[in-house]
């Protein structure tokens, strides 16, 4: 099972990261989030975040966070993250 909690808003491509904008709930560093748009579809587990160039461990709606991902990801690309049935 798994919930939008934001969107992808920038792809810095030399870094790998993807900047997320939480538009609902939170995300934290552990994580394992759903990456899904027209032509992207992986999943990957927040190994850190960054929020203006500091390392954060959670993020919480309206903010924007960077995430190292293995993929790229687009603008408008949706976040889910996977929450556990127990």
């Amino acid at each position: 099972m798994e919930e939008e909690i934001g969107r992808i808003t920038h792809f810095f491509s030399h870094l790998n990261v993807g900047i997320i904008l939480v538009t609902h709930g939170t995300v934290q560093a552990g994580d394992k989030l759903h990456f899904k748009g027209h032509t992207t579809d992986f999943y990957e587990t927040v190994e850190s975040m960054q929020k203006e160039h500091a390392a954060v461990s959670q993020a919480a709606k309206g903010e924007s966070v960077g995430v190292k991902v293995k993929e790229p990801v687009r603008e408008h690309d949706l976040v889910f993250k996977i929450i556990s049935d127990s």
